[in-house]
């Protein structure tokens, strides 16, 4: 097993095990959720292809060893609530570990982001994967925002992402 995913690791709400192909009918209802994508530009507008390209992408990562999304699963129903891990990440020229999360729209304001979120750094700290973590946030996400303040994290700087203005949000482990 990779070490930065955290395949069977287990808060008290919530499982963490590797994305699956067949978790692809249960994430699509993100991308057909204008809310999900309203704060992050060069997506793309149709929810199957934006689907298409995320779990492409998660599996690339978890074939080069970057890293990579989880699938959060809700230990009583079994349920896809989100995706949540820890990803390699460049950001202006430095690459760094980043805790990224994202929950299907019905599963959000109950906690869930900021528990799998701070699963991450757990897992990070104790397996000692790097002096801090980062968090890679539009600067308008505000519900992102303060999951990162809920982990401990603290604005670090303001930077341009992939085209999107962007706040780095950092703890020291």
């Amino acid at each position: 097993m990779p070490i930065h995913l955290l395949e069977n690791v287990t808060t008290e709400r919530l499982l963490f095990r590797k994305v699956a192909p067949s978790d692809f009918q249960a994430w699509l209802p993100f991308y057909h959720d204008p809310s999900s994508t309203l704060y992050w530009n060069g997506l793309p507008k149709d929810p199957i292809i934006a689907c298409n390209e995320q779990f492409y992408r998660i599996f690339e990562r978890y074939a080069l060893n970057l890293g990579g999304m989880n699938a959060v699963i809700h230990k009583n129903t079994g349920e896809l609530l989100g995706l949540c891990g820890l990803l390699l990440q460049t950001v202006d020229g430095v690459s760094e570990w980043e805790i990224g999360y994202s929950l299907l729209p019905k599963f959000r304001k109950m906690g869930y982001a900021t528990e799998a979120a701070k699963a991450c750094k757990t897992y990070a700290t104790k397996n000692k994967l790097a002096p801090s973590l980062i968090s890679i946030i539009h600067i308008n996400n505000n519900p992102s925002i303060q999951v990162a303040i809920k982990n401990g994290m603290r604005l670090d700087k303001a930077t341009t992402y992939k085209n999107n203005p962007v706040a780095i949000y950092r703890i020291q482990l």
